[in-house]
């Protein structure tokens, strides 16, 4: 609440006094009630992104909500959220809202493209790719998420915005072998095909190879061991 000095009041005149203070008072209640309906917006933003709500979304935004608010378990913007819930709706209306960030990172520096890779939400990554998302980034990857869910068309759209193929996560792991990992060996194939590197090693010392056999993926590890033999790589 503004603080006005005592003299200041008292060399007002008795009309004028009674306005000035009930334009305080009036001031003070505003502030009241202002801190309920910040908390409301918060809740009310982030369950609609859950939800789905749009037109709950396009109130709260048009009222002036940041669109790049995060809630504080995971650190979700309202679009991560609305990607990893499939809502949209959602999704469409704060990628195209001024101001949204959608390379912003949460704690653990998932993106949005991220989580719509990990999804294998083509349209969202279609969409996220022509609004210039970022593909490639240190640590963590695009690529990576792409890989790992083993959906040939978003590795694809990834590999044709020039994403890097041997992208390394922080303990050195790459997109082949997250895909080998996986038992995904089409994905394998196409990141071979692409250019990656299959006989690079992480931290542990594991190629994709290595990934393969540790999950059992008989087929990877005789694809990957044929090709690298071939290519005198092995």
């Amino acid at each position: 609440m503004m603080m006005v000095s005592a003299p200041i009041v008292s060399a007002l005149t008795g009309g004028m006094r009674r306005v000035f203070l009930a334009f305080l008072v009036s001031l003070a209640l505003l502030a009241f009630t202002a801190m309920p309906a910040h908390a409301g917006s918060y809740d009310d933003y982030f369950q609609a992104a859950q939800n789905d709500d749009a037109d709950t979304i396009k109130d709260l935004l048009r009222r002036g909500f940041d669109p790049n608010t995060v809630e504080p378990d995971r650190g979700d913007t309202g679009m991560i959220l609305a990607l990893r819930e499939n809502s949209m709706k959602v999704f469409k209306l704060l990628l195209d809202a001024p101001g949204t960030d959608i390379n912003y990172g949460i704690k653990n520096g998932d993106t949005a493209l991220m989580i719509a890779a990990y999804k294998a939400n083509r349209e969202a990554v279609r969409l996220l790719l022509a609004k210039g998302a970022q593909v490639n980034r240190s640590g963590w990857a695009p690529l990576h998420y792409a890989a790992a869910a083993g959906d040939n068309e978003i590795v694809q759209m990834l590999v044709d915005k020039n994403a890097d193929l041997d992208a390394k996560s922080p303990n050195n792991t790459t997109p082949i072998m997250m895909a080998a990992r996986g038992g995904h060996i089409l994905t394998v194939k196409l990141l071979l095909d692409a250019g990656a590197d299959a006989t690079l090693k992480n931290d542990a010392g594991m190629t994709a190879i290595d990934f393969a056999q540790q999950g059992g993926h008989k087929d990877i590890v005789e694809g990957l061991t044929y090709r690298l033999k071939k290519a005198g790589k092995l």
